[in-house]
């Protein structure tokens, strides 16, 4: 009976065992019309046509049933037969749904083998097709050639055309022209068409690439600086499922035709209009009123913009995660001070005001009270801000994981003392050229248990205290000494710095202490493992022949003076640096390790006082991001 059961579902598969099936239920009908058993000695109660075909059904043998005539089983062996031979003529990786043959076929990473795998049968081949020309490799103007040869062919197996979704001529970026565009115009399927500073391409081969494209998510058209609104109305009219849509530095793009794409694509999600300094809040407004599920706007350097498009944009948008303002030099308080009073805009993560000049403490305020959950908050040459503003900021708590206060220099140690003891979880701070800082901020910045990178280029107050305490390795409560998790550190034109120095320590046999030569970069090499950027530009002390040569070179747009006193330790020049000063302290004096003896001590330097340090966090993901030279 089991051996009958497991072999049910190929029988059923099989036409000619169906059509026996079908026959054998057809005799049956036919003689249980014409005499129904009245016996008195049947014990089987009367039963109509359903129940004989449903009792046949469920049995595979027909002697089972009290109504049906002996049938000789060799035509139902025959029929077996021909069934199993016909399931074991396909191989079993064939018998796989498309779905799933799909899939593995995905874990294929290189091109060569989906090739071959098109080639072994047309069940593969319609199966791995796809994968191959979803996105052709066009890196190459032989690979572009062989793309267009083979779309052109005319009798072709596939469509080929149709297969291609996404499309990205940017390696080759100036060769691209309207010839080179033109030919792939026919694939109206493509998705994502990324033309990264192809400056030779114009209206003409683009509009062509759009007309009766319906299925375009994502045009990026950087530096294409040749289009003009025709292109954008083409995309107005055609790309209405369109998502994201990138224009940097298209200065002949108009507000006109940008109201046009916020009519009529009001799916898109990610906008970005860096260097478009001819539009006005009029595009600005069209795009937050009609695309409300947008999540990222980059409107860096749209210098025209004035209060009215950003207060719009955030109240209007309440799905919006990223903003980024930088040299928007219009922008003051007033952008943030008009929001509504009650309003809490909880998505908000990304908000860069560089160098947005007129912004004071109070719009600092406001949008930290109305966004209470902003990650990265930039600030950088915000000059009138001050202490208060970071008072401010503190608000955001264990949120805040990346501030740029650059060029602020106003702010003192009160203001960066407050934001250490309430965010905790700081990972990138930079405070260059605030000159008012000292030694006090950096030994707090030390505390925090997962900072990254730390930037204090021109603080020319701060110390050799300072990278002492940098170094020092963290201490959490109830748990061993944990490494520096420091990556980068900034410290050019920090002029006080030195390469060693004399700093009294307890002796253990002598009643008094003696003095003893503590290289503090030294310290901070051997005490942050995973240090990978240290940036000593214009410190003399190290403007060694013997270190310089660890230095990687300095950029070619550079001048004279410049390369002079360039210092930048990067990669494995830091850890050539570690072990040439490994080495130097082995042949001299010995070099004081702040990771043994300095477990539980206080050192002093110059009667300042360095304190216990170490704080615990949580695990979350840190965003990267370039720091300043």
């Amino acid at each position: 009976m089991m051996n009958e059961r497991s072999k049910l579902p190929v029988f059923t598969r099989n036409p000619a065992l169906r059509q026996a099936t079908m026959s054998r239920s057809r005799r049956l009908e036919r003689d249980t019309s014409t005499s129904r058993s009245d016996s008195s000695a049947s014990t089987s109660p009367e039963r109509g046509f359903d129940d004989d075909k449903d009792s046949i059904m469920l049995n595979s043998n027909d002697s089972l049933s009290s109504l049906a005539p002996s049938v000789s089983p060799d035509s139902d062996d025959e029929a077996r037969r021909r069934a199993i031979e016909e399931q074991n003529r396909i191989s079993p990786i064939s018998r796989l749904p498309a779905e799933l043959m799909i899939a593995v076929f995905a874990k294929l990473s290189s091109p060569a083998d989906l090739k071959n795998c098109m080639l072994v049968s047309k069940d593969w081949s319609r199966n791995s097709v796809g994968l191959l020309w979803h996105r052709p490799s066009t890196n190459k103007w032989a690979n572009v050639k062989s793309v267009i040869s083979t779309i052109r062919t005319a009798a072709s197996f596939f469509d080929y055309c149709s297969l291609i979704k996404r499309l990205n001529l940017s390696a080759l970026g100036p060769e691209v022209s309207d010839g080179t565009l033109g030919p792939l115009s026919v694939c109206k399927r493509v998705e994502r068409l990324t033309l990264t500073n192809c400056t030779k391409l114009t209206d003409l081969s683009l509009v062509s690439m759009l007309e009766n494209n319906r299925s375009l998510l994502a045009l990026d058209v950087t530096s294409v600086d040749s289009i003009t609104d025709q292109t954008m109305y083409a995309l107005a009219k055609n790309a209405i499922r369109l998502q994201g849509l990138n224009i940097t530095n298209c200065k002949k793009i108009s507000d006109e035709s940008l109201e046009a794409v916020a009519k009529s694509c009001r799916h898109l999600k990610r906008l970005k209009l860096n260097g478009c300094s001819q539009l006005t809040d009029r595009s600005i407004i069209a795009f937050a009123m009609h695309c409300r599920y947008i999540l990222e706007i980059d409107l860096h350097d749209c210098k025209n913009l004035a209060d009215e498009s950003i207060t719009t944009l955030i109240t209007e948008g309440p799905q919006l995660r990223e903003l980024r303002l930088a040299h928007c030099w219009r922008i003051t308080d007033q952008a943030f001070l008009r929001l509504p009073s009650d309003a809490v805009y909880e998505s908000l993560r990304i908000l860069d005001l560089t160098d947005c000049g007129e912004l004071q403490d109070s719009g600092v305020q406001k949008i930290v009270y109305a966004a209470p959950r902003l990650r990265n908050l930039v600030l950088a040459k915000c000059r009138h801000i001050t202490d208060r503003a970071v008072l401010a900021i503190t608000r955001l708590g264990k949120n805040l994981h990346y501030i740029h206060l650059g060029h602020c220099s106003r702010i003192t140690d009160v203001g960066v003392t407050a934001l250490v003891k309430m965010c905790n979880r700081i990972r990138y701070i930079d405070l260059a050229c605030c000159a008012n800082l000292t030694d006090a901020s950096v030994t707090q910045l030390a505390t925090l248990p997962k900072l990254k990178r730390i930037g204090l280029v021109k603080c020319a107050a701060i110390t050799d205290r300072s990278i002492l305490a940098l170094a020092k390795q963290q201490v959490g409560a109830g748990r061993p000494i944990a490494p520096s998790v420091l990556e980068r550190v900034h410290l050019s034109y920090c002029t006080n710095l030195t390469l060693a120095v004399r700093i009294p320590l307890p002796h253990p046999t002598l009643s008094n202490s003696v003095l003893t030569n503590i290289q503090c970069i030294h310290a901070l090499l051997n005490n942050c493992p995973r240090l990978t950027h240290l940036s000593l530009t214009g410190v003399q002390a190290f403007l060694r022949d013997d270190l310089l040569v660890f230095c990687r070179e300095a950029p070619s747009e550079f001048n004279d003076h410049q390369r002079d006193v360039f210092c930048v330790f990067s990669g494995i020049g830091v850890s050539r640096l570690r072990n040439s000063l490994n080495t130097e302290s082995r042949d001299g004096e010995t070099m004081f390790n702040l990771g043994d003896e300095a477990d539980g001590l206080t050192v002093q330097t110059g009667g300042l006082r360095m304190d216990e340090m170490g704080e615990d966090g949580d695990g979350e993901e840190f965003g990267d991001s370039e720091m300043l030279r």
